[in-house]
């Protein structure tokens, strides 16, 4: 059986600190690709990869469109693209902006639901505003596993209060236990895959660069069969 292979994990302010904790004690030989969503400038060059490489054992990289997952490896979301997991690659949308942000987190996890189901472990981590909270949410709903920083030890507390109203998520985590239990859970076989909604696969697709879709979507939104939560870049 398959374990939980995709561990997928968003933040905004005070994340970088939060993220060089974790990859700094994670395992070399971890047996999952760890995919991480944070908000960035949309022009200014960014060396978190690099950052994150020396942080611990894992190689980090910004995810190339077409890059295949491997163990053990760290993909971060480029500026001005959502990451969208798809099969055991790597595809960057450049669908409009979610919550203000592109890349946004509540794609990246989507899309880990659709692709991975209960393969998935999806991570809301210090932030501002909401974003997370939907996409943790049907991480959830696909038989993932979901995973929230405690507010109170978080630098920024809103996002993961805002992911823990919406997505009641299955575990609450200080960042000094965040490591050990990403780890556990890594390790864990699957279990089953729940269906998701049309809507779930499609939100995925409107992050993606492709007009048809996308004007396909808008004017399902218009005739109300589900809410136009995305705004246009």
């Amino acid at each position: 059986m398959a374990n939980r292979d995709i561990l997928a994990l968003g933040t905004s302010a005070g994340g970088v600190e939060a993220i060089i904790f974790i990859a700094g004690r994670l395992q070399r030989n971890l047996p999952a690709s760890i995919l991480l969503t944070i908000h960035l400038p949309m022009h200014s060059r960014s060396s978190l990869d690099e950052i994150l490489t020396r942080a611990g054992p894992l190689p980090a990289c910004f995810a190339k469109d077409g890059d295949i997952l491997r163990k053990s490896h760290i993909y971060i979301a480029p500026p001005d693209r959502h990451l969208v997991v798809d099969g055991d690659r790597i595809s960057l949308g450049e669908g409009p902006r979610e919550n203000n942000a592109r890349p946004a987190i509540d794609p990246m996890l989507r899309s880990a639901a659709v692709c991975c189901g209960s393969r998935t472990v999806g991570v809301v981590l210090t932030g501002t505003l909401g974003d997370g909270a939907s996409g943790l949410w049907t991480i959830r709903q696909s038989g993932g596993i979901t995973v929230v920083q405690d507010p109170k030890d978080a630098a920024y507390s809103e996002m993961p209060l805002t992911a823990l109203n919406r997505a009641k998520p299955d575990h609450i985590a200080q960042l000094k236990d965040m490591p050990a239990l990403l780890t556990s859970l890594a390790h864990e076989p699957a279990g089953e895959t729940k269906a998701l909604p049309r809507s779930a696969h499609y939100e995925v697709e409107v992050a993606r660069p492709d007009e048809a879709i996308w004007t396909r979507w808008r004017s399902l939104a218009a005739a109300r069969c589900w809410p136009a939560r995305i705004a246009v870049a």
